[in-house]
């Protein structure tokens, strides 16, 4: 796998480290984050999107982004979209 770094959240210290790739074989965005809390959980789970199951299917999970990481997330964005082309 070629995960191509996009970048880290600028804030981080040693106890976190938010950060975005790019997989360039199939430019999926890789994301590593916080684990969203059980009230962060509880809410998605009363606002499922129409139309599917309540619940967080086994293979996915809830991550919790901060939004000083949303910049490199455009990074990312636009970076898997180079990768399409």
């Amino acid at each position: 796998m070629d995960l191509q770094f996009i970048g880290i959240d600028p804030d981080t210290g040693k106890n976190g480290s938010p950060t975005a790739w790019v997989d360039q074989e199939n430019a999926d965005i890789v994301i590593q984050s916080y684990t969203a809390d059980e009230k962060t959980r509880a809410a998605c789970v009363e606002n499922t999107a129409p139309g599917h199951a309540k619940g967080v299917p086994e293979h996915e999970t809830l991550i919790r982004i901060p939004a000083r990481l949303v910049p490199i997330l455009r990074k990312a964005c636009d970076a898997a979209e180079r990768a399409q082309l």
